[in-house]
């Protein structure tokens, strides 16, 4: 009798689940740590929750600390969560996700960490705001994308995904001033070395104007925005995206399909009017290999296949990636090559005898070829996206199973063994080849703004095969991109930073 009192104490020591919570789980997701906020939450429900969270892959640690990337908190009023993190001093307290428990609920049911969307912070309040570091500082921030550092980690993607479509549309309707309003502003949101929280975070940023941020504050109060909302339901949008998607069908075409009354692949078959051209029967037969792009290992595959072929015919051939996996990006639409040979005039003809080589290697699916018409006399060119001059191949090869892994869920190419990718071939002279490697690496926008830095800051003319001083009336040569840059006053800035 003396011990029935104890017996409900005995049953309450057992609720906390500590031991549980040394079970050794595989991490899955590196990239995230998180961190339960215990107030509130309960020590029960937190001892829950990390069991799930671990069981899934996630790795959750006890304690706060420094390696942290994302807080969650359940019914914590947002001023007295801040008050309690910074007074925890951890290091870049505003670099770390603060997030409520929507997030993770939503997480644990895909298995895996989702996008942080606005919804899902807890948003510091007005009168902390000072106290935590802009997320870039105005000052340093140049209104030329080659004046700034842009790597592939995008801290603003929820804003730059929403100008990205706005930037499409105004593609379609031809709206070159719109267009270049969301280029510019999603270029400075990507060089941002944090996210922006409040419109207060862009006083004094270049490139951001009234209706950029219009969009952004519907964002921020609403986590989305009403205007793109209402483009992606359009029925021309979405026409005109789906015909573009197709290689080989531009803006032009897409428009007159679209005024056809056509808005689907079916419909532009079944119409005896429409005759397509070479590379839209090819765009056509190739869709969905060419429409799922391509990974690293399968870009690094076909830079193997194209050195291997071109060395055959010039040993000591120059064979150089670039666009975005130059920049360090790990997929893209298509590949893109530079080749040269360091005596000069080697290189003409060529590319046809690669073209040659790979349909004897039976790898050959499409491909168009176009003649060099470079003169130096007319260049450069005043145009800051004109297409250059030098001799290239558009192809579409067959990239085969086992020299890299590939999607065994892919329909048509799990039987065949292969799939068909899109590889960009350019024959630059060895004089330009360096104009044309930075040319054609990109991004569209620091290149853009490279050419713009060049004509209105230093009365030079850039383009993808030379530069041009006005003032002097000379060209100026370069061996290497470093050179190029050199001549402009500029700081170097490496692919892997032109992400802009």
């Amino acid at each position: 009798m003396l011990r029935s009192p104890v017996l409900p104490l005995l049953k309450k020591r057992r609720r906390p689940q500590e031991p549980n919570l040394h079970v050794q789980h595989e991490v899955k997701f590196r990239e995230v740590t998180v961190y339960l906020v215990e107030r509130k939450m309960g020590s029960s429900r937190r001892a829950f929750l990390t069991n799930l969270a671990r069981a899934k892959g996630f790795r959750v640690q006890q304690d706060l600390s420094n390696e942290i990337t994302h807080v969650v908190a359940e019914h914590n009023p947002a001023q007295e969560l801040w008050a309690w993190l910074r007074g925890c001093g951890l290091r870049d307290l505003h670099t770390k996700q603060i997030l409520n428990i929507t997030w993770f609920t939503e997480s644990m049911g895909a298995g895996r960490p989702v996008a942080v969307e606005t919804r899902h912070r807890i948003q510091e309040c007005s009168q902390e705001k000072e106290e935590r570091p802009e997320p870039s500082s105005p000052r340093r921030v140049s209104q030329y994308a080659c004046q700034r550092r842009t790597t592939i980690t995008n801290h603003n993607k929820i804003f730059t995904d929403a100008f990205e479509v706005l930037v499409e549309q105004a593609e379609f309707n031809e709206n070159e001033g719109r267009c270049l309003a969301f280029m510019r502003a999603t270029s400075v949101l990507k060089s941002l070395s944090g996210a922006v929280r409040c419109l207060g975070d862009l006083e004094g940023l270049p490139c951001l104007g009234d209706q950029t941020k219009a969009v952004m504050e519907d964002i921020l109060e609403c986590g989305k925005s009403s205007k793109v909302q209402e483009i992606l339901s359009d029925e021309k949008y979405r026409a005109l995206k789906l015909f573009t998607s197709v290689f080989g069908v531009g803006r032009k075409t897409a428009e007159k399909w679209y005024r056809k009354g056509h808005r689907t692949f079916d419909e532009v078959h079944a119409d005896d009017t429409i005759g397509l051209n070479r590379m839209q029967k090819a765009g056509f037969l190739y869709y969905s290999d060419i429409l799922k792009g391509l990974s690293r290992a399968e870009a690094d595959a076909l830079g193997r296949i194209v050195e291997n072929t071109v060395r055959k015919i010039v040993p000591d051939a120059i064979v150089a990636l670039t666009g975005g996996f130059r920049r360090g990006k790990e997929c893209g639409h298509d590949v893109d090559f530079i080749i040269t040979t360091p005596a000069l005039g080697e290189h003409e003809g060529l590319l046809g005898r690669v073209v040659n080589k790979f349909q004897y290697q039976g790898i050959l699916l499409y491909h168009e070829h176009q003649e060099s018409t470079f003169d130096l006399t007319k260049l450069p060119s005043r145009r800051f996206e004109a297409m250059d001059h030098y001799e290239k191949c558009f192809l579409v090869l067959k990239l085969k199973r086992g020299l890299v892994e590939m999607d065994s869920q892919m329909d048509d190419a799990a039987q065949r063994q292969w799939r068909a990718v899109r590889v960009d071939l350019v024959v630059p002279p060895i004089t330009h080849f360096a104009f044309a490697l930075l040319g054609w690496t990109g991004s569209r926008q620091f290149e853009r703004d490279l050419r713009r830095f060049a004509q209105h800051e230093r009365k030079m003319l850039l383009d993808n095969h030379a530069l041009y001083d006005k003032t002097k009336k000379v060209f100026l040569s370069a061996k290497t991109e470093e050179e190029i840059f050199a001549q402009l006053g500029l700081e170097y800035i490496p692919p892997w930073e032109r992400n802009a």
